[in-house]
This record gives C-alpha cells, structure tokens and sequence, in this order.
C-alpha cells in the first residue's frame, strides 16, 4: 500500500512539473467585499450586469462550495493571507484598537505569521494591494509592508472604508489627500437634514465627493500592470465593494436609476443615506466589474493573457438587510440560510471564478469543497514554488482540480466565529456541523446548541437532524475538538481545554 501510495504522489508531482510555465504565471486576485454567493451572473444573478465575470467563468472555472475564512471582514482575510484555519488564526472577529479620540484600526497580525504575499516575493514575484487591509495600521506589526507587499494603496483600516469619498488613502507608509472630498462627511448613521425631501437628488448632495476611491485604487492597479508587465506579479485587489455605505458616482447610477423598485433610505440606521438604494448597489457591482474588465483588457493588450490567472471571489456573505440594502430583493444569498456575520452557509459560502487561458478548462465546473487557507499552497503550486510554502499552514492545494485534474475528496474544513455569541462549524463530505451561543453575555449564559445538516440534500440548512445521526455528531465533533487551539485574544472558555 505504501508503494502505490508513493507512486501516486510520483505522478501528481510529475503532472505539476509537466504543467509548469515557462514563465510563472501573473496573478490577479480580486476580492469582493461582502458580495452575497448570488450576487454576479455566473452564480444566477438576474438584476445586476456583470459582463467582465460572465465571461470570465465561461472562459474559466466556477467553483461552487468555495468557502471564506469567516463571516466577517478581518478574520476572514486573516485566513487568506495567512493560510492559517480559523482555529488556528491570529485574528478571529473584527477587534478594533485603541479607543474613539486614539483609534489604530483593526488588531494587527503579528509580524512572524505567514504571508502569501511574502511567499511569493520569495519566488521572484512583485507584490503589491489596492483596496481594504484591515490586519493592522501603518506601521505596526499588520502593516501590509511587513508582509510580503511592494506597495499598499487603499483603506488600511476598515472603519475608514465605510465612506467612498474619503479625505485621503494610505499610500505605502503616507496619506494621499483626496481633492474635493473634504465636506463628505465619515461618520456613520447620519441621515439627510431634518425636513428635506427624500425625493429631491438635493438632500444628498452632502455625501458625494469628487474622488471615488475605488476608481483611484483601479488606476493604482493598471498602473503596476503596466510596470511589471515584464516580470511574474501577484496584484492583490480587495476592493471595498459592494460593502455599505451605498455611493456610486451618477454615470454609474444611470444604468439602472428608476429601472429598480426603489424607495429612498434617509439615513439613520448606520452608513450615509441614499436617494436610490437598490439602483445604487447595483450600480456598484456593475461598476466594480467594469473596472476588472479594465484590468482583463490590459492584460490581454500586453499579450500576457496566457500568463495571468484571474480570481474572483468575496471575503464573506452579504450583510442582512440593512441602510437601504436589501438581500432578499436581489436574492444575493440564492436561498442560503443566514448572512454576514452567521456561520450558516449564507455567511461563509462564497462565490469563486477561476481563470488562466490555456491551462483551467475552459467553460468548466468543480463542487470540491475550498476555503481561504487553501490559496497560499495553491497559488505556490501554480507558480512552480511549492517549495516556498511556510511551515504551519493549514491549506491544501487544489492547483490539480483548477487544472481540470481530480484529487481527494477535502478531509474537513473548520470555521470558527468568536463574534456573534461565538459559533463553530465542521464540514465533513456533505455533513455539517454547528455549535452556536458558546459565549456567555452579560445579558445571558452559554448556551451551546447542536446542529447537524446534510448539504447535499439540505444546502438551505433547514432541518437538524442531529438527533437522528448521533455517531456523525460525534465524529466531527472529535475534529471540532483537535482543529481549535485557545487564543488569548479571543478566548472560547468552553473550549479552551
């Protein structure tokens, strides 16, 4: 057995090697920000335009149970940069530092973890982020300069990110000021003046700004294409869309203004107001996939089309209805129960398309079960750098199945949510399991619960059976209980054995 074993891995390593470019491959990662698993054409979105990723998937490969490292922002990234489980992890829930009149942004990653940025630096890759961090502000330990990247340009912290019309950008280690921003105002909550009619554009022309800071962060990452067009690179593209607040400049409004079923969202409950919510979140999807397309057509005018792999996929579930947005209107979870910030599938499923002409089959579909902490050794299996992957990770690379080839089935995937009264989840095949309200409040003790669903036939989570299957309860419990090591940041008292 030991020697039909060791041939198997003889002949993966073959096909890799055999598979291997003779230029490492350019990487264009993008990252959606809180993108629902429905919301772009490939994965049955009807109402928002999505061209550029409708083309992409049919040039490439969906994959359809592709699951974020959490169902917040940070821990979620965390996971993906880091190749580290949820258990495993430094960062598990948002946790800001420092308090309102000394704010540092979110707790920084510790300087010694693994980069999947770093990692392919040390390949020979030119590295560089535009968009949203949210690992650790400007020099200190998080900072994305300590971690792999060339250059930064984009919201370091995730607060900031709230307003598309920001007064400035971190820019490597200095700000960039933003023109004609300066009265679009940062806090949130804030509703149009008392008395002002919700129907006129008028009582909303306070929150627009000159400078949308996406456009800023696209031109900023066309720009690196264009320097490094010579050189194997890895364009790391976490966007701030289509996270709230709802603002997209009026050419981009346009397309769907007073097309949608719209009522106006005043302000109020969280995030600036809106004159046309549903056209505006539309919009910003629209827009957003625009500006890849942007980065698509250079690529391909560069003729580096055959050596660069685009990704597409979001960094959580779309948030529960809130500001004006409105999940259920778009279908963004497609049935999934639970959104952001639940464990359930809604929070933490995500959508994923894949391309690399001439190397991912081309129109093709995978069901393999993929998480965040897979991307560091994949995406170093790609490159031929397998050898660069750090020690500790917890990904496994499925660089074969994106290459049309098949592999074993994944053993697990773990998450866990230290935010929300605490949430763990074990995927095994098609059985998962849930553990929910393992943090005492001080409104009321811990009071675990079990959920066992089988997602082949129940992929909307709707009937426990966990009573029904006591012996499946207790095997993934076994891996629930290996997979979580204690954290002093976000201790799990029941857990922290």
């Amino acid at each position: 057995m030991r020697v039909v074993q060791l041939m198997v891995v003889g002949l993966f390593a073959a096909s890799l090697h055999a598979a291997e470019p003779a230029r490492k491959p350019n990487i264009i990662f993008v990252l959606a920000d809180d993108a629902g698993y429905a919301d772009i054409g490939p994965f049955g979105q009807r109402i928002i335009h999505t061209p550029t990723l409708d083309k992409l998937a049919s040039e490439g490969m969906k994959l359809t149970r592709h699951y974020a490292g959490s169902p917040v922002c940070a821990p979620s990234r965390c996971v993906l940069i880091t190749g580290k489980h949820p258990g495993h992890a430094f960062v598990r829930d948002n946790h800001e530092i420092g308090t309102w009149y000394s704010f540092q942004g979110q707790m920084p990653i510790p300087a010694a973890e693994p980069s999947i940025a770093a990692a392919l630096k040390s390949a020979g890759y030119a590295t560089a982020a535009f968009g949203k961090w949210g690992l650790g502000g400007v020099g200190s330990s998080g900072d994305p300069l300590q971690h792999g990247f060339d250059h930064f340009f984009g919201f370091n912290d995730q607060r900031h990110a709230h307003n598309y019309y920001p007064q400035y950008l971190v820019d490597d280690e200095g700000k960039f000021i933003l023109m004609g921003n300066t009265n679009v105002s940062e806090k949130e909550g804030l509703s149009i003046a008392p008395g002002a009619d919700p129907n006129d554009a008028a009582s909303y022309a306070n929150f627009i700004g000159r400078q949308y800071s996406p456009d800023l962060c696209n031109e900023r990452a066309l720009q690196f294409i264009r320097d490094h067009k010579d050189q194997p690179f890895f364009l790391y593209y976490p966007t701030t869309v289509p996270h709230l607040a709802l603002q997209v400049p009026e050419d981009s409004l346009a397309e769907y203004k007073g097309k949608l079923d719209d009522k106006p969202y005043t302000g109020g409950n969280g995030y600036l107001p809106h004159q046309y919510p549903h056209a505006a979140y539309a919009a910003m999807i629209t827009r957003m996939d625009r500006d890849i397309g942007k980065m698509v057509q250079l690529v391909k005018d560069l003729g580096l089309e055959g050596d660069t792999i685009f990704i597409f996929t979001s960094d959580n579930g779309a948030v529960f209805p809130l500001s004006g947005y409105d999940p259920v209107y778009f279908k963004s979870n497609d049935g999934l129960r639970g959104y952001k910030q639940d464990i359930y599938e809604g929070g933490i499923l995500e959508p994923l398309v894949v391309t690399w002409k001439g190397h991912i089959p081309a129109g093709s579909t995978s069901a393999r079960v993929t998480g965040f902490e897979d991307w560091l050794p994949t995406l170093l299996a790609l490159a031929g750098a397998t050898d660069a992957v750090p020690k500790g990770v917890d990904g496994i690379s499925f660089a074969p199945t994106l290459l049309g080839g098949h592999q074993p089935e994944r053993p697990f995937l773990y998450r866990e949510f230290h935010g929300e009264g605490g949430q763990q989840a074990v995927r095994v095949g098609d059985w998962k399991l849930i553990h929910r309200d393992l943090l005492a409040t001080k409104q009321k003790p811990a009071a675990p619960t079990t959920e066992l669903y089988n997602l082949g036939s129940d992929p909307a989570e709707k009937e426990n059976v966990a009573a029904a299957h006591p012996d499946v309860v207790a095997r993934l419990q076994k891996i629930m209980d290996e997979q979580h090591t204690p954290s002093k940041e976000f201790p799990f008292p029941l857990l922290d054995k």
